[in-house]
């Protein structure tokens, strides 16, 4: 229990995984009148993840409300930071006195990557500070602040295998996904979300993904049948401009993945394996070309 005496300086600490998350399958279905785009995708946590620390002090003479940190120097550390927006909005909404709310971001998930690194930073400011400041917020409505911030923090607050739909809100949990080791690889560029959209607004989707198969395939615990159905109407779009998406998922086939795909607006590209050696191999061919190479595996 947390408690404040004028007399002592108190703290409480916690430390929370933001776990990254892929794309097994992605569709643009139309877009609101407010400008949003509605989606339906089918999203998958992988054990990469950003280490957290929330640290809250009570007592100091001049308390200094939230301060953010992090390892890497260029990221920003007011309210363009996420997992500031969190915390301010959590103080906000839940009325509980803030006095000084120390944030450190150890970043592991690559930025602008299409791993929703951000909001999974984000979701994990809000869980802390649930926790530490026992306000007992359920799952929904932590949910509920964190699509006040972004459309993939209610996901990210849940992981899992989710059908997310709406905006990326409306979440259903489905059949867990069955273990496989993931290769990622982000070639040395970002790419901007609402480019992306404005892309695909002046474009006919024709290949869409088949969301229900690859539920269907979750459901058979189907391993081939997810594989198969890998699909991302963004990379249509994204991959005709950067010729190393294509790059990045021939070197992952020719390495024994059993499915590729670029996850979310991109560019990060994904490899499947149900062989921990072959996902070795393949992180170690591509590791010697791109420095933001990872070998994970689903959760």
């Amino acid at each position: 229990m947390l408690f404040h005496n004028r007399n002592e300086i108190t703290h409480a600490e916690t430390t929370v995984q933001g776990r990254a998350k892929i794309n097994l399958t992605l569709d643009v279905t139309g877009r609101r009148d407010d400008g949003y785009h509605t989606v339906k995708m089918v999203m998958q946590s992988v054990t990469l993840h950003d280490e957290v620390r929330v640290t809250i002090t009570h007592g100091e003479k001049k308390p200094r409300g939230i301060v953010l940190s992090c390892n890497l120097p260029y990221l920003p550390l007011d309210e363009r930071n996420l997992a500031y927006r969190a915390a301010d909005l959590f103080y906000q909404q839940t009325g509980t006195l803030l006095e000084t709310c120390e944030i450190h971001i150890e970043k592991r998930i690559p930025v602008a990557a299409g791993l929703a690194g951000g909001s999974t930073d984000a979701a994990a400011v809000l869980r802390a500070l649930n926790v530490l400041h026992e306000t007992g917020l359920s799952d929904d409505e932590l949910c509920e602040m964190g699509l006040k911030i972004g459309a993939d923090v209610p996901y990210c607050l849940r992981g899992g295998t989710m059908l997310a739909e709406g905006i990326g809100e409306e979440l259903t949990a489905l059949s867990p996904m069955p273990h496989c080791w993931v290769v990622l690889c982000k070639p040395p560029f970002g790419v901007s979300t609402k480019e992306v959209y404005t892309e695909i607004d002046a474009v006919e989707l024709k290949n869409r993904p088949d969301t229900a198969g690859m539920i269907r395939a979750l459901e058979n615990g189907d391993f081939a049948g997810v594989c198969k159905r890998l699909s991302n109407v963004m990379e249509l779009v994204t991959a005709t401009k950067r010729r190393q998406i294509g790059e990045i998922k021939a070197c992952l086939e020719e390495n024994g993945a059993d499915g590729t795909l670029m996850s979310g607006s991109g560019p990060t590209v994904f490899g499947l394996f149900s062989d921990e050696g072959r996902a070795k191999t393949a992180a170690k061919m591509l590791s010697r070309r791109f420095a933001d190479t990872f070998l994970t595996e689903t959760v």
